[in-house]
């Protein structure tokens, strides 16, 4: 691994920026937004063949080839903020299956599973203020009937 120690912030950002342009010249990136829901959306289309939906098209990320949409989330639990809760979900009707990937700091996979629509509109809580849907990716889920543990199947992805 790189010492970053003794560059600029200016040196550290452009090192950035680089690395950023070469994930989506890769095609694991689609935005120059964080990384973390396009490499989530990236894993789990390469993990199971999905067609990533457009960035325009609202409720889902992918679908396979029986039609299902898949809703993608992805957060990284970072050793400053371990939070589990997901971004925002703002049609819980939108989709079949959440597909959910837990990163570590390094953006190594921690879990990932798909969790049916009905369970997360069951588990999940409305935020007036944010007109969404907040959900916590808590290790229970994966207990949860129905819910499929993809730890491995995403974590086989090269």
């Amino acid at each position: 691994m790189e010492n970053f120690e003794g560059k600029t912030t200016a040196e550290l950002l452009t090192t950035h920026a680089a690395i950023m342009e070469e994930l989506r010249g890769r095609n694991v990136l689609r935005s120059a937004n964080n990384p973390t829901g396009d490499l989530a959306e990236y894993l789990f289309c390469a993990a199971f063949g999905w067609q990533q939906a457009a960035n325009s098209v609202k409720g889902y990320d992918a679908t396979d080839g029986d039609g299902t949409r898949y809703q993608v989330k992805g957060r990284r639990i970072h050793r400053r903020n371990k939070s589990r809760q997901l971004s925002a979900i703002r049609d819980l009707d939108g989709f079949d299956i959440l597909a959910v990937v837990l990163f570590d700091d390094d953006y190594r996979i921690v879990r990932a599973a798909l969790v049916p629509a009905a369970t997360v509109r069951e588990k999940s809580v409305y935020v007036q203020h944010t007109n969404s849907n907040r959900f916590l990716a808590r290790e229970s889920i994966w207990e949860v009937a129905g819910v499929i543990d993809v730890t491995d199947k995403l974590r086989a992805v090269p």
